[in-house]
């Protein structure tokens, strides 16, 4: 049978990895939203830079 994360775009599959990890590793969800802020900061930044 195909699993239809086979067939979704990357950063579907992206988030279902980080959730599962987040997870497995019993992760309180409002660290894991603090430390998603801080991700998303780090990354949009990288966006800015030519």
């Amino acid at each position: 049978m195909n699993n239809p994360l086979d067939q979704a775009p990357t950063h579907v599959k992206l988030a279902v990895d980080l959730i599962m990890l987040l997870e497995q590793h019993d992760v309180a969800p409002e660290e894991v939203l603090k430390a998603l802020d801080i991700v998303k900061s780090d990354f949009e930044k990288k966006l800015e830079k030519p």
